[in-house]
Parts: structure tokens; sequence; C-alpha cells
């Protein structure tokens, strides 16, 4: 049965810095998707850290965070029958070598890192960095 859900998006330093935010928020307007919240933004060391809390431990954290402080990202609050899933197979596999052409990450992405978006990978997971990214009164409902 479909449900309507709503899913964090993270355009990342690369789709900003190379003027992509329109072409990827084109792709999931086109498949019905509903632009419920947008803001571009710097991200902090501490919104990272807590973002990527299951990777810091990891010895490529300090490269992540690098990257996602390069440029500012967009977060986008999407949503839509079956958001969250669907977001993923639309972006396609994280590692953008792996991503089939046709999916956003194989036609615009390039590797594991610069990859153009993050999205919410569960309800439980866009609840959380929904709140993260969006202070309240700012994913609307129309």
């Amino acid at each position: 049965m479909p449900s309507t859900e709503i899913s964090l998006i993270l355009l990342k330093p690369d789709t900003v810095s190379k003027g992509r935010c329109g072409e990827i928020l084109k792709r999931f307007e086109a498949q019905g998707f509903k632009v419920r919240g947008m803001k571009m933004m710097l991200l902090s060391s501490e919104i990272l850290a807590e973002h990527y809390s299951h990777l810091a431990d990891k010895p490529f954290f300090p490269t992540i965070v690098e990257f996602m402080q390069s440029a500012p990202v967009v977060a986008v609050a999407l949503s839509g029958e079956n958001a969250i899933s669907r977001v993923r197979d639309l972006l396609g596999p994280t590692d953008s070598t792996k991503a089939d052409k046709g999916t956003i990450r194989g036609d615009l992405g390039e590797d594991m890192m610069v990859n153009c978006a993050h999205a919410s990978d569960s309800p439980e997971s866009a609840a959380a960095e929904l709140k993260r990214f969006f202070a309240e009164g700012e994913v609307l409902d129309y």
C-alpha cells in the first residue's frame, strides 16, 4: 500500500558548485515529488558530526567533513508516495561509478563521495534528518 513520506535530500557541494541543483530538482519533480522545504546552507562541523556520526570513527571522516564544507549545500524536504525508496532509486547507488546511466548519480556523480546528493534511507532517519536541517515551520504542508 503506497504511503506519503517526506525525505531529506542534501544537494551536495559538487551539485551546488557545478550549477546542477535545478537539473536534479527537475528530475524529482518530474516524478511527482513535491518540494515541501528548501534552503541553502553552510554546514558546521557540529551538524556534520551529528549527521555522519555513524562514520565519525572512520579514517576518511575528515575528508567527508572537508568535502561537505567545500561549498554550500541545499537541503530539500521532498514528499510523495513511498518517497524514501523512490528517491533512492532515482539517485542510484551511493558509489556513482556503480550507478546506472539514467540515475542521477550515474549521469552526474563521480565517485563514492562526490555523488550529487544525500537521501534519507528510512522513515526514522528522515524524521531525524529533517529536524536536523529544518526548524519547526520550515517544512510546509500545502
